[in-house]
């Protein structure tokens, strides 16, 4: 059982698209860019911390990067049973089961990423992490400052985030010190998210959400809002509204997804933080982070080393360690190259066949053993095409 995670805003860096420039799934960066109707490219390879830090620029990069990562990953063959994102990552996930299509998802993310910095703009406020105490007692302080403060993240034991003005957020860190809270860290952000302070926010994207219809999915996501999986779209209409104004349960959908017998958590795109997450949360967790193009042969070292169960896959085969999968670069009508049959040797860069004007190139060394898409036979993208196994 595999769970895909997906992080939030403050995950982005500096030049975190430069390793994927000359993979395959940095496709989705240009389209994203054409539907943006701006350079995300730019962004990700020479946009600097402070530009990257401004809520419209990180979320929309984090969104896209995240959704690379997946691609990749996607094209080895390798589904979850149950997705989650954290903030702005609950977007990536909807788009990564379908939910939502990529058009609506990027597009609903510049919206969101717009509304929460005028929101900031309007009402300005920060957050903090408050390390060290349990959450009733982070709650505790927040009344006590009898101020405009809230706990905005239950991100895992002991590692709890409030947001609120100014004056609240300091008077509540001098009452969680006093509750014996290990330590206060002020988060780089621009206003105080998942608080009442983002209501005008949430108004605004409301509209934006219900327009997009989000649809029903096979892969079930676990809401940030009540820590349940959701698979119903007409459920996420007011799960993403509500999630813009409240706090973010990651610690509970981590233990959701425990209880729903996932034990292997594998984050998907910049940073890491989900990963330490889940180690702090639940002991048993066995966890990895994908970021770049070199970390996939680990995520199929990874899964083969699983003590639980291997990703089905089409035909009764599953994908170990040594074994690769090519997969449809597009959607169309499926001609192999008649050249190349079962047992021949496969160089990175060679084309297997076409997929209506488009060349099937591996992407792996190998030795082809067997053709699992048939001459003829139309395909949609990222449908596995042919199996090699490493040499």
């Amino acid at each position: 059982m595999l769970a895909f995670t997906f992080p939030g805003q403050g995950s982005q860096r500096p030049g975190m698209g430069a390793a994927w420039v000359d993979h395959e799934s940095w496709e989705l960066v240009d389209e994203a860019s054409e539907i943006a109707g701006r350079d995300v490219g730019d962004l990700l390879l020479h946009a600097d911390a402070e530009t990257l830090k401004d809520t419209r620029n990180a979320q929309l990069t984090t969104f896209v990067s995240s959704l690379m990562v997946l691609d990749a990953v996607e094209r080895l063959g390798f589904e979850p049973s149950l997705c989650a994102g954290h903030s702005l990552g609950e977007y990536t996930a909807l788009t990564a089961n379908g939910a939502l299509g990529f058009d609506d998802g990027v597009r609903l993310v510049i919206e969101r990423g717009a509304a929460m910095h005028d929101a900031g703009l309007k009402s300005p406020g920060v957050m903090s992490a408050v390390l060290g105490l349990e959450d009733d007692q982070v709650e505790t302080a927040c009344r006590r400052a009898d101020s405009d403060v809230w706990v905005a993240n239950f991100n895992a034991p002991g590692q709890v985030v409030i947001a609120g003005t100014a004056v609240g957020v300091q008077l509540a860190s001098d009452h969680a010190k006093e509750l014996g809270a290990k330590r206060v860290m002020s988060l780089p952000v621009s206003g105080a998210f998942h608080t009442p302070l983002m209501t005008p926010a949430r108004d605004r994207l409301r509209e934006a959400i219900a327009l997009a219809k989000p649809r029903d999915s096979d892969v079930p996501i676990v809401s940030n809002v009540d820590a349940k999986a959701h698979s119903l779209g007409n459920e996420w209409t007011t799960l993403l509204s509500a999630q813009l104004s409240s706090p973010v349960r990651w610690k509970q959908c981590l233990q959701t997804m425990s209880e729903n017998g996932i034990n292997n958590f594998v984050e998907l795109g910049p940073g890491g933080v989900l990963t330490g997450m889940a180690k702090r949360t639940l002991a048993s967790a066995r966890t990895l982070c994908i970021s770049t193009p070199d970390e996939l042969d680990k995520l199929i070292g990874w899964i083969g080393a699983s003590p639980l169960s291997t990703p089905e896959l089409h035909e009764g085969e599953h994908l170990f360690a040594v074994e690769r999968l090519v997969v449809s670069p597009g959607a169309g009508v499926f001609v192999p190259k008649k050249s190349i049959a079962n047992g021949s040797r496969i160089s990175v860069g060679d084309v297997l066949g076409m997929v209506g004007d488009q060349e099937v190139r591996s992407l792996f060394d190998g030795i082809l053993q067997n053709y699992i898409s048939v001459d003829g036979e139309r395909l949609t993208p990222h449908q596995p095409i042919a199996w090699l196994r490493t040499i």
